[in-house]
């Protein structure tokens, strides 16, 4: 393998920030797991391994002991210790931003038993704290009171990680370098570039080209011509990546849905069950999947499919059916409809824009008049998140397998002490799926919280508090010279892309 191999990948969704504690999202986590390690490791198949912590013991129901790997050092050669890992989880639990909440809101503290040995002390039982651990990146302590500029001019973006940070262009690119003492090793590529690549035909020439070895949500359109090149291959694989329309059931007036004739409506809309669900009826998920999707993707009833932890027999499965949609919005007070727009992201989810648009054209043939408005991603993720729109497409990523982790950030009201509802951009804010949160998550005992997520799950769907569309499947475009096998997190690693002529790990 020659030592300067390099590796160019295309993302198709912009990192937003590279502090790796500012903004939660796959991007933004993704590039940034890079550079810097966690104490978990989350594998492809979102399993809890050992990085930074070598090991974990449950001392009591609140109270966790983490045993730290010796011989780590920083990419600027300062040694790795407990020091950096209770100020990056701090950091982490008190930025401004809140990002982080659903993975530290339960974090009370973090103590320093001795260089290589930290306890943390949480508020209640916390079943998913190994989950939230490898969510929270570590940075070295003397950086923690850097700001996102320090971080994104590289000063304060020194990791343990297998790349070491060479530049970042907001918007166009991030350039990295290996690191040669990583501690599991050193990766396949001297240098690796992140080009945000985020329209689908722009990304798919420069695959073509062969300025890219890899890109993400190969386009529909690209499939055969990747196909046809012996140059290239299609990578496929499975996620867990839920994707949803959201509305805002919260405010009594709702920005974004008038009158036809452009008045204001005298309530809002979605806060009538009966209206939410005719929204549902009206969607033709089974042909979005089949045709808008290529069937890259599976039709979605709840947060998790069947044979995931949380998964309810009891959520109602809702059909195609515009008749029914009308008399429901004639039920509700809307016989002729009203006027809508529908917000979404463009290039951060596999055919996002189109996904608006057949949808834009469902619901306008059940009467509401509905234009759709497709927002960059850097734009659009702030927005949805903070409840400014009416109705918009949302995605998250199941990466525990279990439904307490959509559900705290999607439909639990929002309590930013808490943590909760961080990403419910709809204003959901039910008692009952609140109670049943805070049970399940403060219960260490399996049997106990599945029944409790289940009651979570119809009460989120048979209530139609979100509209649930489908789960993406992975589909990645490459040179053959590469091999990947993708995760179901859809987060694309450079240092699990392997030469196609090399053992992978």
């Amino acid at each position: 393998m020659a030592q300067d191999a390099t590796l160019s990948i295309g993302m198709a969704a912009p990192v937003t920030t590279m502090d790796p504690h500012e903004d939660s999202n796959s991007p933004n986590n993704a590039a940034n797991r890079h550079i810097f390690d966690s104490l978990i490791n989350r594998g492809s198949r979102a399993e809890n391994k050992p990085q930074l912590a070598t090991s974990w013991e449950v001392i009591d129901d609140t109270h966790w002991r983490f045993k730290l790997r010796k011989g780590v050092t920083f990419h600027d050669g300062s040694t790795f210790d407990a020091e950096d890992v209770v100020a990056s989880l701090l950091r982490a639990r008190d930025k401004p931003s809140h990002a982080f909440a659903a993975y530290t809101r339960n974090i009370a503290n973090v103590t320093l038993e001795d260089p290589y040995s930290v306890v943390v002390e949480t508020s209640t039982p916390d079943p998913l704290l190994l989950n939230s651990l490898s969510r929270i990146h570590i940075i070295s302590s003397q950086y923690a009171k850097a700001s996102v500029a320090d971080f994104e001019s590289g000063k304060a973006a020194v990791g343990t990680g297998p790349f070491k940070f060479v530049s970042y262009t907001p918007g166009d690119r991030i350039v990295l370098a290996r690191n040669d003492n990583y501690f599991e090793g050193p990766a396949p590529w001297s240098k690796v570039t992140l080009r945000m690549a985020t329209d689908d035909g722009g990304r798919l020439a420069s695959l073509l080209s062969g300025d890219l070895d890899l890109i993400e949500n190969l386009p529909a359109e690209g499939i055969s011509r990747v196909e046809s090149n012996n140059k290239l291959q299609i990578i496929r694989g499975q996620s867990t990546r839920f994707v949803y329309f959201g509305m805002d059931v919260s405010k009594d007036k709702t920005p974004f849905a008038t009158a036809k004739d452009g008045s204001p409506l005298e309530k809002n809309p979605f806060k009538d069950a009966r209206v939410r669900e005719a929204l549902l009826l009206a969607i033709n998920r089974p042909a979005i999947v089949d045709r808008i999707m290529q069937k890259n993707g599976t039709v979605a009833d709840q947060f998790v499919a069947n044979g995931f932890f949380g998964h309810s027999e009891k959520v109602q499965t809702v059909g195609y059916d515009p008749r029914r949609a009308k008399e429901l919005l004639a039920q509700a007070g809307y016989p002729e409809g009203f006027a809508l727009t529908i917000h979404g992201p463009s290039g951060r989810y596999v055919n996002d824009s189109e996904v608006l648009q057949a949808v834009g054209q469902m619901l306008s043939r059940i009467g509401i008049a509905t234009k759709v408005q497709v927002v960059p991603w850097s734009v659009y993720a702030g927005k949805y998140a903070n409840g400014d729109y009416s109705m918009f497409l949302g995605s998250w990523g199941v990466n525990t397998g279990e439904v307490s982790n959509p559900a705290i950030a999607l439909v639990a009201g929002l309590d930013k002490e808490k943590g909760t509802g961080r990403y419910n951009g709809g204003g959901v804010n039910v008692p009952e799926i609140n109670k049943l949160l805070d049970q399940a998550t403060a219960s260490l005992k399996d049997d106990a919280r599945e029944p409790l997520l289940q009651q979570v799950s119809e009460l989120t769907f048979n209530q139609h508090w979100l509209l649930p569309m489908h789960y993406e499947n992975v589909v990645m475009g490459a040179s053959k010279a590469i091999a990947f096998t993708p995760r179901s997190d859809k987060y694309t690693m450079a240092y699990e892309v392997r030469p196609a002529n090399a053992t992978q790990k």
